[in-house]
């Protein structure tokens, strides 16, 4: 049996990637810094900048450069394509009024989970996921029960890719120790995070499911440990994720 090869990829593309995410993290930079920092020689990075600006996907304040509002445009797109955003956005805003906490919707693309939509109440912790962040699956609750409903293969092939970094003491670590909990989560059919991604920050989410094995994403609430205990923890607000994502499974089928 061959091997499987990998499909030839372009460099030019792969820098022009490389400086647009600079970029988004950097919110501006100058070309020195960008080539420093990508180990690209000036004269590259100036030259795929110039295709940039003049194809109107950076603008240029002075020596610095910043991604355009071209950006607004494709993300607002790329929401449309969930098909289920709408009925996200209106689930959300009552669940954060239900519970007083942040509320979380994410989804998981190429291994790592996306933040697609966040809402709180009044009482909500202010946490460094934003929209269009991505996350590692295995330390956060949104994460742990998309990957509960995939096939084992497929949650070895994402370790595979992006390991199982250690954030606190809480954080799994070990494979079968992973594999485990997503069997426990599984059958009980919600996730929580027990302070393995932040300290201090607890968190439990339910899928919104497409089908018997077809996850759309999940749904979160969280907040500080010193809220997040006993029953209220346990089950109230595992209820009220399960309900949520229930809402939005039943929505999506008419939308």
């Amino acid at each position: 049996m061959e091997k499987a090869t990998k499909p030839r990829t372009i460099q030019a593309v792969g820098i022009t990637l490389e400086i647009i995410n600079y970029l988004h993290e950097h919110d501006s930079a100058r070309i020195t810094e960008i080539a420093d920092e990508l180990g690209r020689s000036k004269g590259t990075i100036h030259c795929h900048l110039a295709t940039l600006l003049e194809k109107e996907h950076v603008v240029k304040k002075g020596d610095a450069y910043q991604l355009s509002l071209r950006y607004l445009e494709l993300g607002e797109g790329v929401k449309k394509h969930l098909g289920i955003y709408d009925v996200v956005t209106d689930e959300l805003a009552d669940l954060a009024e239900q519970s007083d906490e942040l509320v979380q919707f994410a989804t998981e693309e190429h291994g790592r989970a996306v933040y697609l939509y966040k809402d709180g109440g009044e009482r909500a912790v202010q946490t460094a996921s934003s929209i269009g962040k991505r996350e590692y699956l295995h330390c956060i609750s949104l994460g742990k029960v998309i990957l509960a409903h995939y096939p084992r293969e497929r949650v070895k092939g994402i370790i595979d890719r992006h390991g199982l970094p250690e954030y606190t003491s809480q954080t799994i670590t070990s494979r079968d120790e992973l594999f485990e909990e997503l069997e426990t989560i599984r059958e009980r059919g919600y996730a929580f995070d027990d302070e393995e991604k932040i300290e201090g920050l607890r968190c439990v989410a339910a899928p919104v499911m497409a089908g018997e094995n077809e996850v759309l994403g999940a749904v979160s609430i969280s907040g500080p440990s010193s809220r997040m205990t006993g029953e209220r923890y346990r089950e109230e607000l595992p209820n009220m994720v399960t309900r949520s994502a229930n809402v939005i499974e039943i929505n999506a089928k008419f939308s």
